[in-house]
C-alpha cells in the first residue's frame, strides 16, 4: 500500500475540488493511487448527487462564446448554477462552465435542451453537470440558456469581484453601422435589464395584465370612468420606457433615448441577451404573483 501523503492529497484536491477528509478516505480505499481515488470520489459523489436536486441553486457562473457560423455572429450565453459561491469561484466549476458553453458551441444549440443533450467526455452535457454535482456535493444545474446572432455583436460581462467569474453577461447583436455604440448599449442592458428589444415584442397578454392593474389602481384611488383608459394608456408608456430596450433612456444621455441613439448612428438593434445569475426563478415566482392578481 503507498504511503498517503499531504503532497498527494493535495494533488488529488486540486483534481477534484473534494474536501481534504473526503479525499483522504478515497485515496486509503484506492492503497494511495490517486487516479483510482479519484474514481471512487466520482462514483461516491454520483450516488448522492441525485438526494441534492430539491436544493435550491442560485449561485453559480455565467459562460458564454461569440462565434462566426455562416457569416453571421452568434452569441451563446448559459447560466450554470450551484448551491454557493464558494463552489461557483473554484477553477473546476469554471471549466465545467466552459466544458458545457464550448459543446453548446459546438452542436449549434438553440435550447436548453439542445444543450444538456450535446456531447461531452463525460457522455453528454446532462452527464458533465450530474459528474459536477458529484464532485462539489451541492447541486449543480443548467439555469438560463440564450442565442442570440446578427450583423456584429459586442457584449459586457460583470463580475462581482474579481475573484469571481461572470455573474452577468449582456450582449447586443447589430448591423454593421452598429458596431460603434453597440458596447455602449450592452453597458445599458446590463444596467437597466431590458425585458424586450422593442414594443412589438411585447406579448398582448402582458399588455393587458399591466393595463388591469394601472385601471384597478386608479379606480381604487377614486379617479372618473372616464379619464382611466387615458391615464392607463400613460401607464403603460411608462412600462415600456421601463421594460423595452429602445424605449430606455440612455444611460449615458439621459436626454435621448436608446432607439434615438442607433437612429443618430443610423444603425438598427437586432437582437439582444441579458443573463443574471439566480434571477431566474425570483422572475418565475413574481411572474407567480402577477399571475395570481389577475
Amino acid at each position: 500500500m503507498a504511503k498517503v501523503t499531504l503532497a498527494l492529497i493535495k494533488q488529488v484536491r486540486e483534481d477534484t475540488g473534494a474536501g481534504m477528509l473526503a479525499v483522504k478516505k478515497a485515496l486509503d480505499k484506492a492503497d494511495g493511487d490517486p487516479n483510482k481515488a479519484k474514481d471512487i470520489l466520482r462514483e461516491e459523489g454520483v450516488q448522492e448527487a441525485g438526494k441534492r436536486q430539491g436544493r435550491k441553486a442560485q449561485q453559480g457562473l455565467v459562460a458564454y462564446r461569440i462565434v462566426d457560423e455562416g457569416g453571421k455572429k452568434v452569441g451563446y450565453a448559459l447560466e450554470l448554477n450551484s448551491e454557493t459561491d464558494f463552489v461557483a469561484e473554484t477553477p473546476q466549476f469554471v471549466k465545467v462552465g466552459e466544458k458545457i458553453i464550448d459543446a453548446a458551441v459546438a452542436v449549434h444549440a438553440k435550447s436548453a435542451e439542445d444543450v444538456l443533450n450535446a456531447p461531452t467526455d463525460d457522455g453528454k452535457v446532462s452527464d458533465t453537470i450530474t459528474q459536477a454535482a458529484a464532485l462539489f456535493k451541492e447541486h449543480v444545474k443548467l439555469g438560463v440558456f440564450q442565442r442570440i446572432e446578427g450583423d456584429n455583436i459586442d457584449f459586457y460581462a460583470h463580475k462581482k469581484s474579481q475573484e469571481f467569474p461572470p455573474s452577468t453577461i449582456s450582449m447586443i447583436a447589430t448591423d454593421a453601422h452598429g458596431a460603434s455604440i453597440a458596447h455602449d448599449v450592452a453597458l445599458q442592458i446590463s444596467a437597466m435589464s431590458p425585458r424586450w428589444l422593442k414594443e412589438e415584442d411585447v406579448p398582448a397578454d402582458v399588455i393587458q395584465h399591466e393595463e388591469e392593474v394601472e385601471a384597478n389602481k386608479f379606480r381604487a384611488a377614486g379617479k372618473p370612468e372616464k379619464i382611466i383608459p387615458m391615464i392607463v394608456k400613460g401607464s403603460v408608456k411608462s412600462f415600456y420606457k421601463e421594460t423595452v430596450l429602445l424605449d430606455q433612456e440612455f444611460v449615458k444621455d439621459s436626454h435621448k433615448t436608446v432607439g434615438q441613439l442607433f437612429k443618430e448612428n443610423g444603425a438598427q438593434a437586432q437582437a439582444f441577451l441579458r443573463i443574471e445569475v439566480g434571477k431566474a426563478d425570483a422572475e418565475k415566482a413574481a411572474q407567480k404573483v402577477a399571475d395570481s392578481a389577475k
